[in-house]
């Protein structure tokens, strides 16, 4: 085999620590660790977090993926025990928090794990209004949604938070948008289509709305972006999708999981203006949920043969890094 230098027409060069600012295939042999080390790019994965201790499905979630949040959901087949399950994620481990005040599924979440919204939702019965707000250890009322809603979706903070799509009563969805201040929600600009059962990210400023379903039959690939006051078309998904589950910014977001129309373990990239392929999920399933961003994802519980499951998965996007080098 040839020797490095006479394919690169260079000799590796000794270091007592790794460059501070090393070029993508550069190679070096640390002298410290006595080690062959290079800069190379990491390709995007998942693995397994730490198991949920109530497996549900949809659900919400809210936070980063090292300080996540999850909560809401349904924990038995028709007739339904809804759920007002709380449980907070450190990154390796859940534990349980007190309980939302009003137990239902198919609510919207934003925020973070210490300032996080439940909105809207399913109690067994019909559509909420409720909003409720975590402090960190407990929910307290918020102000009430204009239009009581569930399938919707949720993005943005506890004090400026953005509603947007879902149901009822219109099986296709609802194209009613709403802002929250805080302690109360006003009247936003309306989708350009209604629908259901869509996922968000990003800021009441900045916001998504992708994917979801805009008949009772038929999922979309749609994407739109907000401004704070209207919804412009984006790049359109590589698949229809519907309840599934994402995170991330409006220019850099994350959707994974989800009917396509069976379960699927698929994961898309949005950078703003398309939507790219992305390394699948270990676990299919539906009406699961998600928070952190597009670089470092959580996606948890949700709905996969045979029933309902606790299993969680930690994204990791694509990424340069100084790596040993080995002859494994």
């Amino acid at each position: 085999m040839a020797a490095y230098k006479t394919l690169k027409g260079q000799s590796i060069r000794q270091v007592a620590q790794d460059p501070t600012n090393p070029q993508l295939g550069e190679i070096w042999y640390n002298t410290t660790i006595g080690a062959l080390k290079g800069y190379q790019t990491i390709d995007a994965a998942w693995a397994s977090g730490g198991n949920m201790g109530t497996a549900r499905n949809a659900l919400a979630g809210a936070g980063l993926q090292t300080a996540g949040l999850a909560f809401g959901g349904q924990v038995s087949p028709p007739p339904a025990a809804y759920s007002a399950h709380t449980e907070e994620y450190t990154g390796t481990a859940w534990s349980e928090q007190n309980d939302l005040s009003t137990a239902r599924n198919l609510l919207g979440g934003a925020g973070t794990q210490t300032a996080a919204l439940a909105i809207g939702g399913h109690p067994g019965t019909t559509a909420v209004a409720n909003t409720e707000e975590y402090g960190g250890s407990s929910w307290t009322s918020g102000g009430a949604l204009g239009t009581a809603r569930y399938s919707l979706v949720g993005v943005g903070t506890q004090t400026a938070g953005l509603a947007s799509g879902g149901r009822p009563p219109s099986t296709a969805g609802l194209t009613n948008v709403e802002e929250y201040d805080g302690s109360s929600w006003t009247a936003g600009g309306a989708l350009p289509v209604a629908k259901r059962d869509a996922e968000g990210a990003g800021t009441q400023t900045a916001g998504l709305n992708f994917g979801g379903s805009i008949n009772p039959n038929s999922n979309t690939n749609t994407t739109e972006e907000y401004d704070g006051s209207s919804w412009t078309s984006g790049g359109a998904m590589n698949s229809p999708i519907r309840s599934f589950a994402g995170d991330g910014s409006q220019t850099a977001a994350l959707g994974f999981g989800g009917l396509n129309p069976g379960f699927t373990t698929r994961t898309e990239l949005y950078d703003g203006s398309s939507w790219t392929i992305s390394a699948n999920m270990a676990t299919a399933r539906y009406y699961l949920a998600g928070c952190g961003t597009r670089a470092a994802g959580l996606g948890f519980a949700g709905y996969a043969s045979p029933g309902k499951t606790t299993a969680t998965e930690e994204f990791t996007d694509t990424f340069n890094a100084a790596r040993t080098i080995t002859t494994s």
